[in-house]
């Protein structure tokens, strides 16, 4: 076993034992494992929604990113900056609901905002088709990382079943906990890695950021703006709005918000988040610098850009330091994938159809999935081809169509029914899979638009489709006004 595995199998264990040891002294009821009992404090909230976002994808994607693509890469930046900031006014309404009604998962709220366990049950499958493939990315990125960073001496089939084994076993036995407990690892270990290297490489290779710019300039002129088709600006803005839009809408970030012990806990955290987004800066520096120091990367290669310039600039011993920061970039936002999808099946399905289901057996159910879904994911992680890739390109534009039910249920008088919501969310779902199951863009459909318009993101269509069906289907089987006590505000 060469220094770098060592250092990777080192932390591995380090982040079991967190996991495991986070258990001490709690009773884990159904409650406590999801959602810790709702007391915690400002720091653990920012390393726990700090940790959902830098995950493998943000690791190894943004350099791949920005080396493959320049310019538009920046986009990943600038909706998380948005996302972020929302969270000001969204997440203290969403904990004030979450708190009053004693809420545990993201279908929980829509069950009783719309009085209605069918939505909550679309909700759960719609989050559970977007989890699953989110999943089966970071196992892949894991399997990527540490057996490129170990020199070969660890497969990636290998990597992805000892990944999936760990955090199974600390999701399983200490829930929330024990993310929280190894998100604050990983967050020591991004910031210190990604603020390394991207200040670093710049100044070794290039002597500083702006000549790091001029090389990559100079070798790929244009390359760092938006194209005049294609990603251009029209499609940047777009995508940004989006995906901001959708930020909010994945399951376990309903769970992480239901954590807190107050609402002031995100007023606090709303202007530091957005910096911590920022790391991703140093991920896309080291693409660029990729681009002049490692050229030829091809294709799925794009994504090994940061770990290619790593091991060809540093010593084994801070190659592996590099593979543990990824490895806990997998075993974080993977955690609280598997808990968050496990309870929305026990939760919001299985006591659907069982509704004499006490809490205990529902937390049963819930502990049964966590390695039954770790499982799916691993064989897809294994063997999936473009089924799952194109699951996966769908999965955010799945959470997002719960955007507009969701948002307009935070106001003081919510008109929407939950036949219109469910329409709604039928008529996003429906597009989602359509456009992107054929690779339809506005442009394809519409080609004698203008180009600006072209270029939009079509997921703006299925949104606005989900939007249009939503007010219909609600005026049409409105009887009632709706407005009671227990509608929010987003502004207090």
């Amino acid at each position: 076993m060469n220094v770098t595995t060592m250092i990777i199998f080192c932390f591995l264990v380090l982040s079991l034992y967190l996991g495991i040891r986070a258990r001490q002294g709690k009773d884990m009821s159904l409650e406590e494992w999801t959602v810790g009992g709702r007391g915690f404090g400002p720091i653990v909230m920012l390393v726990l929604l700090a940790g959902e976002i830098y995950s493998t994808s943000t690791f190894l994607g943004t350099s791949g990113w920005a080396y493959g693509i320049g310019g538009p890469a920046l986009y990943g930046i600038a909706f998380a900056a948005l996302g972020y900031m929302s969270s000001y006014w969204i997440y203290p309404a969403l904990w004030k609901y979450g708190n009053k009604h004693k809420l545990v998962s993201q279908a929980d709220y829509f069950v009783s905002k719309y009085k209605s366990p069918v939505l909550g049950v679309l909700v759960s499958i719609v989050g559970v088709l977007a989890l699953v493939p989110f999943l089966v990315l970071q196992l892949k990125g894991l399997g990527i990382i540490v057996s490129t960073t170990s020199y070969g001496s660890i497969s990636p089939s290998v990597a992805i079943w000892i990944g999936a084994a760990a955090v199974t076993v600390y999701v399983m036995i200490s829930g929330i906990h024990g993310s929280v407990w190894t998100a604050v690892l990983k967050d020591i270990m991004i910031a210190l890695v990604a603020l390394f290297l991207g200040i670093y490489m710049p100044l070794h290779y290039f002597g500083g950021i702006q000549p790091m710019f001029e090389a990559v300039d100079a070798v790929k002129p244009g390359f760092l703006t938006l194209p005049d088709k294609g990603m251009s600006a029209s499609w940047f803005i777009s995508t940004v709005l989006l995906t901001a839009l959708g930020f909010h809408m994945w399951p376990q970030t309903f769970g992480s918000v239901y954590t807190a012990k107050s609402a002031k806990v995100f007023r606090k955290n709303a202007w530091m988040l957005p910096l911590y987004g920022a790391l991703s800066t140093g991920a896309m520096f080291v693409g660029y610098t990729a681009i002049v120091q490692v050229p030829g990367l091809k294709g799925s290669e794009m994504d090994l850009a940061l770990l290619k310039l790593s091991m060809q600039t540093f010593d084994p011993w801070f190659v592996g330091i590099i593979g543990a920061a990824g490895l806990l970039t997998a075993l974080v936002p993977g955690s609280m994938i598997l808990m968050s999808a496990s309870t929305l099946i026990a939760k919001n399905v299985y006591r659907h159809f069982l509704p004499a289901a006490s809490d205990h057996q529902v937390m049963k159910i819930a502990r049964i999935m966590v390695p039954v879904l770790a499982l799916v994911a691993v064989y897809f992680a294994l063997t999936g081809g473009n089924t799952i890739v194109a699951l996966l390109l769908m999965g955010y534009s799945f959470v997002t169509q719960l955007f507009p039910s969701f948002i307009i249920s935070l106001w003081k008088g919510n008109f929407v029914t939950k036949q219109g919501a469910i329409a709604g969310i039928l008529a996003g779902l429906s597009t989602v899979a359509y456009t992107s199951l054929t690779n339809a863009t506005i442009g394809s459909l519409f080609p004698q638009l203008p180009q600006v318009i072209q270029d939009l993101n079509i997921g703006l269509v299925a949104l606005l489709i989900n939007v249009v069906v939503m007010l219909v289907v609600s005026v049409v089987t409105k009887t009632a006004p709706e407005i009671g006590e227990e509608n929010l505000e987003v502004a207090s």
